[in-house]
């Protein structure tokens, strides 16, 4: 899955997905997630945000 375009995906399928992406891929490291994608973090973030989610470092996840 490409997250090039989650500016305009569905916050919770987004969300889904970053999560899904972070645990399997990531080890819940945002920083590495957004590299490899090579996507803004801040923009990221202001997206969840807007539906309510935010990224737990501890948990490597958003809730």
């Amino acid at each position: 899955m490409n997250l090039a375009n989650f500016e305009t995906m569905d916050p919770v399928m987004l969300m889904s997905i970053v999560n899904m992406k972070l645990r399997d891929d990531f080890s819940g490291d945002l920083d590495q997630l957004v590299a490899y994608f090579d996507i803004d973090r801040a923009a990221l973030e202001a997206r969840l945000a807007s539906a309510g989610f935010d990224y737990l470092p501890e948990a490597g996840q958003f809730r």
